[in-house]
């Protein structure tokens, strides 16, 4: 969700004479960039899980469809060079619209995983122009007040496609596997194939819908003062900042700081789902779709825009170096909650979604620290979006590959050996924490 468009935006920012009123596509714009991507790294998890994929492949083949995202900054500015960002937007809706009933339609092959996961690998790229793009057109399209004034409109918006996704969707299908089709809900396998394909039709419409509305609505975008003329141009300026970027003093702990920070929660966030779902003969919670979808995406996001609200507020009141280690602790500790939850395996719904509660409220508090140090710390300089985007692009990296094999070592060391593991896997985000410079002075 960073706005990544160009090599550096910071120099921008020349609004149209006509602007559209934020309203009307602001909400609609952040909230269709969330729906790809959760469908793509949350609720996949819980999809190849229903389809009856082990833990290890249903994280793993959720984990690597964020590499799109991730590598995003390598071609952002080539981006800005064709066109207008809206004519990007409004194509990157189109085709994932298409995509999605692509994947609705090949669900109902025979052998459907391969024509799946090649949909979603497209997807999954397609997601990441109408990211860059749609942020291109909030950036250029309004004065640096107006951004400043719908930067809460943006969030919410963001967290309220997140919502439809991992709290919408995944109820709905657990709704229509049982009461539709009526299949157990804690049985996986190929029969839950009907109610996700009625999902991704829903999904596909939304999004062509979506389309159309900012057809109407949503100004182009214009350009930034220094956007590339030429591919020669946009590799040149490329280039420049990245060995700007490893030029910064005290660059590799900066580095290790955007890859560990946020390292056991890499770990944990696919199994911790899966583990909600599993069986309780495997060790999980036995948890429906409906009863996930609540909790997770109800409770816990609402627990987690909260903590973030606080974190926020105690970063201003103490300043980011007094309060970076407590926020690393905010982040960290209470990941013990699914050690305990492992451990008793409560049969009880309100003793599990206050489980989540805590965990996702204390994430919310501490995952600010780690946005607010790339702001403050890596990102100032000649190239101060292309170098946040590096940041988000190392933790998402982080993300991506502790995800991949998160599910292998879960099934290797099953779910209280691993959550043990999860909380040994803190020990890197505290050294980093304690070792990261501070070279920018802010009041």
């Amino acid at each position: 969700m960073s706005s990544d468009s160009a090599i550096d935006s910071a120099s921008v920012i020349t609004p149209t004479a006509k602007t559209k009123h934020p309203l009307l596509w602001v909400p609609t714009g952040y909230f269709t960039m969330a729906l790809t991507y959760n469908i793509l790294t949350a609720a996949a998890v819980i999809m190849f899980s229903n389809l009856g994929m082990s833990n290890a492949e249903a994280a793993g083949y959720a984990s690597a469809l964020g590499l799109a995202y991730t590598i995003k900054p390598l071609f952002a500015a080539f981006l800005e060079m064709y066109k207008t960002k809206k004519f990007f937007v409004l194509a990157s809706q189109i085709i994932q619209g298409i995509g999605f009933i692509g994947v609705a339609l090949a669900l109902n092959l025979p052998s459907f995983f391969l024509p799946m996961i090649v949909l979603f690998w497209v997807i999954s790229f397609i997601g990441s122009v109408q990211d860059i793009t749609s942020d291109g057109v909030y950036v250029t399209s309004m004065d640096s007040k107006q951004q400043a004034q719908y930067c809460g409109v943006q969030s919410l918006s963001w967290n309220l496609g997140k919502l439809a996704i991992t709290g919408g969707l995944i109820i709905l299908t657990g709704f229509l596997h049982e009461n539709v089709f009526g299949h157990d809900p804690l049985v996986n396998g190929t029969d839950w194939t009907q109610s996700w394909q009625i999902a991704f039709a829903l999904l596909g419409a939304v999004m062509l819908a979506m389309a159309a509305w900012h057809w109407k609505f949503m100004p182009d975008g214009s350009r930034s003062e220094n956007t590339p003329t030429s591919v020669k141009e946009a590799s040149a300026t490329l280039l420049d900042a990245f060995i700007t970027f490893f030029q910064k003093k005290g660059i590799w702990m900066m580095i290790g700081f955007a890859l560990l920070f946020r390292l056991s929660y890499g770990f944990l966030l696919a199994p911790s789902m899966l583990f909600m779902k599993d069986s309780m003969e495997n060790g999980g919670l036995s948890l429906t779709n409906q009863e996930f979808g609540l909790i997770y995406s109800v409770f816990g996001l609402i627990a987690m825009i909260i903590g973030s609200l606080i974190g926020g507020f105690y970063v201003a009141k103490k300043g980011l170096k007094k309060a970076l280690f407590p926020l690393c602790c905010a982040i960290n500790i209470p990941n013990v909650t699914f050690l305990l939850l492992s451990v008793i395996q409560p049969e009880s719904y309100a003793l599990i979604a206050t489980g989540v509660i805590v965990e996702q409220f204390f994430f919310g508090i501490g995952s600010v620290g780690f946005m607010i140090y790339l702001m403050q710390q890596l990102a100032p300089g000649k190239y101060t979006t292309a170098h946040y985007a590096f940041g988000t692009a190392l933790m998402g990296l982080c993300m991506m590959l502790t995800g991949m094999v998160s599910g292998v070592l879960q099934e290797a060391m099953g779910y209280t050996g691993y959550f043990i593991f999860v909380m040994v896997a803190t020990i890197p985000s505290f050294l980093i924490c304690w070792l990261a410079p501070f070279h920018q002075k802010h009041d």
